[in-house]
Order: structure tokens, then sequence, then C-alpha cells
């Protein structure tokens, strides 16, 4: 069947970020001077404690249910557990994820050859990101500041709609927005697990871009490998 949507995870297969996860520490850092001048007295390790237990336990609800609650709700969390009781909505958690945000955003880099492919592809297919990222609006500020935004006809982002990737949900709901079939779209991302084994759940073809070696690859048949986005336009063309 014909291809009509290309679909794409977006960081670490158009958006890369820096290795080793080195924004972490200087992200929280930034939120808790920001809390710290909004009258939250907590220590930097105190706050990062709370923080990292927050998060903690709510990717173990994420991993039981694959929900992704936005980014606030673990400032909020984390802020209850040190005896602030702030909304989610608040100034206070709104600003402290700006922040963490910005920072991250100085780590990560668009893919040398994204540009070139997503215009190569676009007015040809359909194309669409399918996102895991608890902070929704520093995806739409990163499209737009690589000058990607207005190559997608859609976008969703996990914390925006609370579900993760690989939850047939999430992929079930883009092709229901695409009016397409699963047969008619193929999903390209980096992960065997949210991306590969998740587009195929929902009879998408999946095409596995190689950034690491992977354990469990071999247990979840992408349709086809790729070492490089360069390699993507014809990957399509050959399917």
């Amino acid at each position: 069947m014909q291809i009509k949507a290309v679909l794409f995870d977006m960081f670490d297969t158009l958006i890369m970020i820096d290795k080793n996860y080195e924004f972490y520490n200087p992200a929280i850092a930034r939120m808790h001077k920001f809390l710290s001048g909004k009258g939250i007295n907590v220590s930097y390790e105190q706050f990062k404690e709370a923080y990292l237990k927050a998060r903690d336990a709510l990717y173990v609800k994420a991993e039981a249910n694959l929900e992704e609650p936005h980014f606030k709700v673990r400032i909020h969390d984390a802020l209850k557990l040190l005896g602030y009781n702030y909304a989610a909505s608040s100034p206070q958690v709104e600003g402290a994820t700006a922040e963490f945000c910005d920072e991250f955003m100085k780590h990560v880099f668009i893919d040398q050859h994204a540009k070139t492919v997503l215009n190569s592809l676009h007015g040809k297919y359909k194309l669409g990101i399918i996102s895991n990222f608890a902070i929704p609006e520093c995806i739409y500020k990163l499209l737009k500041i690589n000058g990607l935004n207005e190559l997608f006809d859609l976008v969703i982002i996990s914390g925006e709609v609370n579900k993760r990737k690989p939850s047939p949900d999430i992929f079930k709901s883009v092709l229901k927005m695409l009016n397409i079939s699963a047969e008619q779209a193929v999903f390209v991302g980096d992960t065997a697990d949210a991306d590969v084994a998740g587009a195929n759940a929902v009879g998408m073809k999946a095409i596995y871009l190689k950034r690491r070696l992977e354990e469990g690859l071999q247990d979840v048949y992408p349709t086809l490998i790729i070492e490089s986005l360069a390699d993507l336009p014809s990957a399509i063309e050959s399917m």
C-alpha cells in the first residue's frame, strides 16, 4: 500500500541531545534559583532530592500505564514534599518549568541532515511528530527556532495528551487525525521499544534510525534500519 504519511520521533531522531544528560544538573539548579527567588526557602540539595523523588514516582506510574503528565506535575509534587502546596498552574510552578526548558534547549542541536530531508519529504507525504516529552512548550519552541514548525502537519507530544509511546493510543490518535490507515504510515525513530515496537503494534511500518547499539532490536523487527537521516528518502521510496 502506498505510503501517505511519515511520522517522526523527536529527540535523538531529528533533534539530538548532548550525551550523558549533561543538561540535568544545571536545569535543576536553574529551577532552584528561580524558586528561591519566589520565597521557597530550601537548599539546592533538598530541592534536588525532592525533585528526583517526585520524578521517579511519576516514572513508575508512567511505566505501568504509559501516561505522561505535564512536567508541571512533578514540580508541584516536589514542592509538596518540601511543604509548599502550589497548584500546577501557579506562576511558581510554571516559571520553574520554563527555567528547566530554557536550560534544556542549550544542550540540544538539530541533526545535520534533518532540514534537507524534511524539505525533500514535505509536499510528498503528510509529516508528523510523535514525541515523548513532558514539556510540550519546549518542543514547539525548538521546532520554531530550528525552522521546522511549518513542515509538519501534526505534532503530538506525550505531556500534552497524557499518553506516551509505545501506547497504541498515541499512535492511533495520529492516524485518526491524519485520516489514514496504519498501513499508509511509516514511523521513524531511534528506540526499539517506544518507536519500533509501538508503531508495529498498531500496524505501521517502522524505520529504525541506528544511533547506538541497542539491546532488543532483534526482537521488534523494524521494516528497515538506516544509519543516517540522509538515507531516509531512499528508504521510503524502496517500500
